[in-house]
């Protein structure tokens, strides 16, 4: 099964190539980017890491499978000691005084951590262009936006400056952005990954996930950083994955929402494409099922109502006091005002502004709580739909990426590109998107926990479309 992962640890072992010269080699091509990829290189730390993996492999030691393997961390990620901005201005100083469980665990199994990677500020955005180190431009047309929020590393991913990424993912900012560049991108089960040392966006859908070339180095990213952890109390105890298991397609039955691929929003092509690969999927004997579910408008509103809720709470403790920029003002609720008003994207303040809307007395019962009722009724959907099929299989996005420049002018538009992802994040499933069917891939879903099909399904189509 193709792996980067295992191909480099090859030509590590066998001393074809040692760990220095591979990580300086992706360092220099991170300092020579223009695709505005980074916000911080961990250089020195990368090299004294690459010197010790070269000196157990002198010594006759053996070496794990992912040591010495390069990978970028979205900056959104504590990671002690380096800068971890979220793309802010109000974060631009800060500091890590501890690491992410999530980061730690692959840096337990020695992988070589080389860049804090541009992203959307806070998460806010599908584009990464809301960011103070500039917009990040698409691996495949740098006159197109990336994709966000993890736009910056799925281009590391699909640059090949990083063997892999550690993405977050809310709404669909691992699956959109991967599906603008082409690769694979994993959204996994709420929980599966402790979100501890993750920058809260939306809590109750925020997921840690991996960005990677191959299906295979997914399942052994994920094997790593997956289980149970004492600081997350809504993580949980996973077993692993298996390659046999994920090595046959055993999946004969797929379902598609009807109404995703009817909507007016929907670009032709994309369509036309996924229509086309539905039929491909049909000719293996594969039985095809239409399914219903919510308009994507719905899904939209309901996300991001609860989403903005999560982030006006979750960012409330970012006033200059504690953390960040802070601006004197003539006393302490105008320097409160201002840290804020000054120090905070465009993007920020419009969905802060809109949770405590949300949240206010006289709007919270109206608003809010219809909101948390119809995610009940989304996952009380999904419930039944994977009574009836293995799989679902959707559009990642209904057009293709737009130019740089233009959701800024339309965050509403923006908002309207993540109609095929938010409904999954509501659910709380597996979801990947994979590299084929549309201009930006197809997205894969499964029950709860049930990685191991989305996966397996994910090897088939390799072969498949």
């Amino acid at each position: 099964m193709d792996s980067q992962i295992k191909h480099i640890h090859q030509q590590l072992v066998s001393k074809e190539i040692t760990c220095t010269a591979l990580v300086q080699e992706r360092l220099d091509l991170l300092k020579e980017n223009t695709y505005n990829t980074v916000n911080s290189l961990l250089e020195i730390t990368a090299l004294e890491l690459a010197a010790k993996v070269d000196a157990k492999i002198q010594k006759g030691e053996k070496i794990g499978l992912l040591e010495g393997i390069p990978f970028g961390i979205k900056d959104v990620y504590m990671v002690q000691g380096t800068y971890t901005t979220a793309s802010s201005n109000l974060l631009k100083n800060y500091k890590s005084p501890y690491t992410a469980t999530a980061i730690q665990k692959l840096l337990d199994a020695g992988a070589i951590p080389l860049v804090k990677e541009n992203c959307d500020s806070f998460g806010h955005g599908s584009s990464s262009e809301n960011t103070i180190f500039g917009a990040v431009k698409n691996a495949i047309n740098p006159e197109l936006v990336a994709g966000g929020s993890s736009g910056g590393s799925a281009v590391n991913v699909a640059k090949d400056y990083t063997v892999f990424s550690i993405g977050g993912d809310t709404g669909g900012s691992i699956r959109q952005p991967a599906g603008y560049n082409n690769i694979y991108g994993l959204k996994p089960t709420y929980g599966k990954i402790s979100r501890f040392g993750l920058m809260a966006y939306a809590s109750s859908t925020d997921c840690v996930g991996p960005l990677a070339k191959t299906v295979e180095d997914i399942r052994i990213i994920l094997n790593v950083m997956s289980g149970k952890d004492s600081k997350d109390q809504t993580s949980y105890n996973s077993k692993s994955i298996s390659e046999k298991e994920i090595s046959t397609n055993t999946i004969k039955t797929v379902g598609y929402f009807k109404n995703f691929i009817e909507s007016k929003a929907i670009d032709p092509d994309v369509k036309a494409d996924f229509l086309a690969s539905i039929e491909k999927i049909k000719a293996t004997g594969i039985k095809i099922k239409e399914l219903d579910f919510f308009k994507s408008d719905i899904l939209v509103s309901t996300y991001y109502t609860l989403a903005m809720a999560e982030t006006a709470s979750n960012l409330s403790r970012l006033d200059g006091t504690n953390y960040g920029n802070r601006i004197e003002a003539e006393n302490l609720i105008e320097t409160y005002a201002v840290t804020r008003s000054e120090n905070f994207s465009e993007e920020s303040k419009r969905r802060i502004v809109g949770g405590n809307q949300v949240l206010s007395q006289g709007f919270s019962d109206e608003i809010y709580l219809k909101g948390l009722a119809l995610r009940d009724q989304i996952s009380e959907n999904f419930r039944k739909d994977f009574q009836e099929v293995d799989v679902i299989l959707s559009p990642v996005t209904p057009s293709s990426p737009p130019k740089i420049g233009e959701s800024l002018k339309d965050p509403h538009a923006m908002y309207l590109s993540d109609a095929y992802t938010v409904g999954f994040s509501l659910g709380q499933l597996p979801t990947l998107t994979v590299p084929q069917g549309t201009v930006t891939g197809l997205q894969i879903s499964a029950a709860k926990n049930n990685e191991e099909l989305v996966l397996k399904f994910a090897n088939f189509l390799k072969d498949t479309i």
